[in-house]
């Protein structure tokens, strides 16, 4: 016999489940900004109950993913020019802070780890998957190398909201050659302890990024139209 506890733990478990899938079809494009979210059409497509699919909804709301729309109910949030605009001021400020702080504070060994992450993306962009996950990576080392747990909450937060922009930058070809080359003249910077060259590339690697965004936002028929 299934006891409530016993079900009440397998709905949480479930519910955690449900939301880091949902998360992986936001950050895939699967789900779009404006996409509706029904219970019912999410339990049959993840093969749950509705009560962990609830619960998911719930936690994408809290992370400000999803909204509720009058008569329409839940949906993918929808960011605006403005928005996005603000978005990718904020990664400047905070991922150039944190290249200035990693010029000073990364060891050798991070360092040498952000050499092998960038020699592999440069093996891997044809990839667009591995590209993706490796970008993560070199951005998450180089924050962890600043030693800052405030500045990483931070950029935490602000990656949350970045999912609902949907794949990646770097799944432009020609983007994804100039990054690497960013990335490069960053790493030198790093090297040489050059605080100043540090934070002023980062800023350049991000601008370059939001210049690409805004080009994607601009053709996505789904999205607001530019001003």
């Amino acid at each position: 016999m299934v006891t409530a506890t016993a079900t009440s733990v397998r709905d949480i478990s479930q519910g955690q489940d449900a939301y880091q899938r949902l998360i992986a079809q936001i950050r895939a494009g699967s789900l779009r900004p404006g996409d509706r979210l029904t219970e019912t059409d999410l339990a049959m497509r993840l093969g749950i109950s509705r009560t962990p699919v609830r619960e998911a909804i719930r936690a994408l709301e809290a992370d400000g993913l999803v909204v509720h729309i009058p008569r329409v109910g839940a949906s993918i949030r929808r960011l605006g020019y403005s928005e996005v605009t603000e978005l990718y001021e904020m990664r400047m400020v905070l991922e150039g802070t944190a290249a200035r702080l990693a010029a000073r504070m990364a060891s050798e060994v991070e360092l040498a780890e952000l050499d092998t992450i960038s020699h592999e993306m440069a093996e891997a962009q044809a990839d667009d998957l591995r590209l993706y996950e490796l970008n993560r990576q070199f951005h998450r080392t180089l924050l962890n190398a600043a030693r800052n747990r405030f500045l990483i909450d931070a950029v935490a937060g602000l990656e949350k909201t970045m999912l609902i922009l949907g794949p990646s930058t770097m799944e432009d070809s020609a983007r994804a050659a100039e990054a690497q080359t960013e990335h490069e003249a960053l790493l030198a910077a790093l090297h040489n302890r050059d605080a100043e060259a540090a934070e002023a590339l980062m800023r350049h690697h991000i601008r370059a990024a939001h210049r690409i965004r805004l080009r994607q936002f601009r053709s996505d028929d789904s999205g607001e139209q530019l001003p």
